[in-house]
């Protein structure tokens, strides 16, 4: 399996959609006999994924779920009813996808190549429906090749990618936008203005109704002592499985989206929706772990809304300080991470990313230093093992790895490792 996927990994990121099309025309339009849930946005589509697919597969259907990243395998991208692929059934839907690409025409991409493989695989099993994840931007993303939705969610929008994307919130927005269908039902999380605007006039042109969602509210807790917050949307309260402040907005754009499934004829009772909910899992995101007999907090803070997110949930701790263990790809926005992240007194352990065209650490280290000179450390470290040993050596400070997914997939493997 690995060996087919290394064969497209060199063509890189390269948006459109002729090439997916005409793959997907060769294999018999496997998309088309898929209803699908397809969700965009800068922060937050993994955890509505989550929920969503949580929710239908505790309600009976066959439920595809289509997500990107993976955190330490390939086969984590494509589940039906939480499962992952086999990996025999993976390397056989890939090598199908090969049949139908001809020699003489450009080569897909590594993520069209899995994304056609991902609807044949859906389509096969025969699901009910399919949660689709965006897998950058939205008009030209590979997964956006269907003429309609049943429920179109735009999650959040902020800076992030802008080297594909724009430069500018609006023209962000404009890409994430073009998931939306003529006539098809929209969800949105809160935006920034200029966001708003742009899917608002996108939303009109199409017809389409919109949803505009506000977030759950906190539900005091009575007995005092679940680590979980209680929530409540509309009338509905439940127990939140996922931490931090953003899980709010995240499972409210999930019960939003249900409630107009079930307006479709999709039967999602409150009982069902309230226990999918609160079954829901979503690794690597504001994640409790133990490691060498430490508690160690791990999240993504990939780009600085979720950085934010992080430090935000960080906060509501009430710790003294912060040994923040960090690796960046060399494509984000390092100093807007740093500066929704570093406060005086922290702790800051930097380092490679394996694999990945990761930002140097050295580099890294003179951002951070430059931008809080009055960090308690900070500190270069080859590989992450000794930066987490660094880290949990430190007295009354919490111990956080972050700043790549990917930084969080090497952290997995090794961790399932030893």
């Amino acid at each position: 399996m690995e060996t087919v996927l290394q064969r497209y990994q060199e063509f890189g990121i390269h948006l459109g959609l002729e090439r997916i099309q005409q793959l997907l025309e060769r294999l018999g339009n496997p998309h088309f006999r898929v209803p699908i849930i397809h969700i965009a946005g800068t922060n937050g589509k993994g955890s509505v994924c989550a929920y969503l697919s949580s929710i239908l597969t505790q309600a009976g259907y066959q439920v595809g779920r289509y997500i990107s990243p993976h955190l330490v395998d390939w086969t984590e991208r494509l589940c039906i009813n939480e499962q992952p692929i086999s990996n025999a059934d993976f390397l056989q839907v890939l090598q199908q996808v090969e049949t139908a690409i001809l020699p003489n025409e450009p080569p897909p991409t590594l993520f069209e190549v899995v994304t056609v493989a991902a609807w044949l695989y859906f389509a096969q099993n025969h699901v009910d429906l399919a949660v689709i994840e965006v897998g950058l931007g939205g008009r030209l993303d590979a997964t956006n090749v269907c003429d309609r939705a049943l429920v179109s969610v735009i999650t959040s929008i902020g800076l992030d990618h802008q080297e594909f994307l724009g430069s500018t919130i609006a023209e962000i927005a404009f890409e994430k936008a073009g998931i939306l269908k003529p006539g098809c039902p929209v969800v949105v999380g809160m935006l920034p203005p200029d966001a708003q605007q742009v899917i608002q006039q996108r939303g009109t042109e199409y017809n389409c109704p919109i949803t505009w969602v506000k977030p759950a509210v906190e539900v005091k807790k009575t007995d005092g002592f679940s680590s979980f917050s209680r929530a409540n949307y509309q009338g509905l309260e439940y127990c939140l499985p996922l931490f931090g402040q953003i899980q709010f907005m995240n499972s409210a754009i999930a019960i939003a989206t249900a409630q107009i499934l079930s307006q479709q004829g999709w039967e999602l009772s409150e009982e069902v929706i309230i226990t999918g909910i609160e079954k829901a899992r979503w690794p690597g995101r504001l994640q409790w772990m133990t490691w060498n007999h430490h508690r160690l907090l791990i999240d993504g803070a990939h780009n600085p809304a979720a950085a934010e997110a992080l430090r935000q949930y960080v906060d509501s701790l009430q710790v003294s300080s912060v040994s923040w263990v960090m690796g960046m790809l060399s494509t984000k926005d390092h100093i807007n991470i740093f500066k929704a992240l570093l406060r005086p007194g922290d702790q800051l352990y930097l380092v490679p990313i394996p694999h990945h065209a990761y930002a140097e650490p050295q580099e890294l280290a003179t951002f951070a230093q430059n931008l809080c000179p009055n960090l308690n450390r900070c500190q270069v470290y080859p590989d992450l093992i000794p930066a987490l040993e660094a880290a949990i050596r430190e007295e009354n400070t919490l111990p956080v790895l972050c700043g790549s997914l990917y930084l969080l997939g090497y952290f997995f493997q090794l961790f399932e490792k030893s």
